[in-house]
């Protein structure tokens, strides 16, 4: 979940976390036919709004991960924004439901 208390939009540019070789932002496309997954540049916040990051719609994909994900581990990832610049941010592994 993402919060932006700023009167501005921000926008989400980047992910690294040490697990993983890199990162891909994605969104759901519900279009004609079956929803489909698509990489986008950036995932934008709305000023003064929050953001939840969920499997059918904006999210990042880890890829290429360095270790097996164990279910309620954590680790952190530095979250690159357009204007509000790099946040680290603690991430903890659960199980799809």
């Amino acid at each position: 979940t993402i919060r932006n208390d700023a009167a501005e939009a921000d926008a989400i540019l980047r992910v690294r976390c040490p697990i993983a070789n890199f990162s891909e932002k994605h969104t759901v496309d519900r279009g004609e036919g079956a929803p489909a997954m698509r990489e986008v540049k950036s995932i934008p916040v709305p000023a003064n709004k929050t953001v939840e990051l969920k499997r059918d719609g904006f999210h990042v994909m880890l890829l290429q991960t360095r270790q097996k994900l164990v279910n309620g581990e954590t680790f952190t990832c530095a979250v690159v924004f357009q204007k509000a610049g790099t946040k680290e941010t603690e991430v903890q592994v659960s199980r799809m439901p």
